[in-house]
């Protein structure tokens, strides 16, 4: 079964993980969630990537703040694909976390994503995206996945259109 690897650079990013969480439930990909440092825990961050895939864990999302080398430790350290997601913890309001994670060597790549929330839906999405290639079940969730948010903008131009016309009686 398809596994997920959650690592957060501390327990003040569960807020934005919990968007990732969400889109993972959404497509039941099962997933783990860790509280890792690249300063901090160095060496418990590198271990628990070197022994991902080991584990099952298919593709990794990394959520960190300010310097933001979380992602690119779990990088150097893995083959899997690594998502990151810059969170606004600093006065820079993400742009170190961002700057950090999008500006690796060439040969250690990491694909990031908008810093906060949206970044966060974006990572899991991408993570089905990334599965869906080995696995036709979520290639099939997420096709349903694309129509109901085209659906849902056709809709709400249906509610403005109807709201415009009131507006003009």
């Amino acid at each position: 079964m398809a596994k997920v690897g959650i690592i957060m650079g501390s327990k003040s990013d569960l807020q934005i993980a919990e968007n990732v969480i969400a889109v993972l439930e959404e497509f039941e990909i099962e997933y783990e969630v860790i509280v890792s440092s690249a300063h901090r825990t160095p060496e418990r961050t590198s271990e628990w990537a070197r022994n991902a895939e080991a584990n099952g864990i298919e593709a990794i999302i990394a959520i960190a703040g300010a310097a933001a080398h979380l992602a690119g430790v779990v990088a150097s350290e893995s083959n899997l694909p690594i998502i990151a997601v810059p969170v606004a913890a600093t006065s820079l309001a993400g742009f170190d976390a961002l700057l950090s994670m999008v500006q690796m060597p060439g040969g250690i790549p990491v694909a990031t994503m908008a810093i906060g929330n949206a970044g966060a839906k974006n990572a899991g999405i991408f993570a089905c995206q990334i599965l869906a290639v080995k696995y036709p079940h979520i290639n099939e969730r997420l096709k349903k996945y694309r129509q109901s948010i085209k659906d849902k903008v056709y809709k709400d131009n249906e509610t403005v259109q109807e709201i415009l016309k009131e507006r003009k009686k």
